[in-house]
């Protein structure tokens, strides 16, 4: 019943924000973050823990605006994707922009498949759904199921909208893999925390555990890494630009190859995260091991 109830409350919102238009629909992320990060406080103590860990030499009022200005782009975010849903892929190629577009296109015409990371930072879904368009290229996007099913369904409905394919994370890695020596493209997100036991990194001067996944697909495969992350413009579009992450100099074991490329991924991030703290997703409890 409950997820039933969540399901009619988010179309609900879904055909609000058609009803409204895009531009004025964003407009009602201001009031979204009053509401949850003030009235109702959705894992508020979690973002401000992140980032006093993140930030340390911030101090408490620079930490919380920073806090509040991220439940302001999550709520855009949110805005965003469900209105996705009816966007043209005209509209939906138009809303990032890509600086390298053709720098992407080149590694994939070398035939050894192609993955393409990023972060919950930005808009990420709009990016996938965008760079598929522009590529015309269908890309295999591995995702993680959410809690509520009915919303889930809904969400890979979306995605899929534009000729992607959906992957779901948990018994992927064949697929993925298969789909890699089929030198096609996967897209997939890797900044959230890892298993207990999983490769560890630095990650804003803490240890912490991350997914070993897209590293050991790269060297298995010989399949490049190309890191993307949307930035948020003034005007509300975004920004990408593709850097591969390099495989060069490794050390000598296999696992400590795995490590290295987790940790030059993860550092890749952190830059980004460090120049745009509001953008990025602080809600998860990513240093709990």
């Amino acid at each position: 019943m409950k997820n039933r109830l969540e399901y009619i409350l988010f179309t609900g919102f879904e055909k609000l924000f058609h009803l409204l238009g895009l531009k004025l629909s964003r407009k009602f992320a201001l009031f979204l973050a009053l509401v949850f990060y003030y009235l109702i406080p959705i894992r508020k103590e979690t973002v401000l823990d992140n980032l006093r860990h993140a930030f340390p030499s911030y101090d408490e009022k620079k930490i919380r605006k920073i806090a509040f200005a991220n439940y302001k782009s999550f709520a855009t975010v949110l805005i965003e994707i469900l209105y996705m849903s009816r966007m043209t892929a005209e509209e939906i190629k138009q809303e990032v922009d890509c600086i390298n577009l053709d720098y992407v296109r080149k590694k994939y015409e070398e035939g050894n498949g192609l993955i393409l990371l990023s972060a919950h930072f930005g808009n990420w879904e709009c990016m996938a759904a965008s760079m598929g368009v522009q590529l015309n290229i269908s890309l295999s996007l591995v995702v993680k199921p959410l809690r509520n099913p009915y919303v889930s369904n809904w969400m890979n409905r979306t995605r899929a909208k534009w000729n992607n394919k959906i992957v779901p994370l948990g018994i992927s890695i064949r697929q993925v893999y298969q789909t890699l020596k089929e030198k096609k493209i996967v897209a997939m997100v890797a900044d959230q925390r890892g298993p207990e036991d999983g490769i560890k990194v630095n990650f804003f001067g803490r240890e912490v555990s991350t997914h070993a996944g897209p590293a050991v697909l790269g060297l298995k495969t010989g399949a490049p890494i190309l890191y993307c992350i949307p930035i948020r413009q003034k005007n509300n579009t975004y920004k990408t630009e593709f850097t591969e992450i390099s495989k060069e100099n490794l050390p000598g074991l296999y696992d400590d190859k795995i490590k290295e490329l987790s940790q030059r991924h993860m550092s890749y991030l952190e830059g980004f995260i460090r120049k745009h703290p509001e953008q990025w997703l602080w809600m998860h409890k990513r240093w709990k091991h």
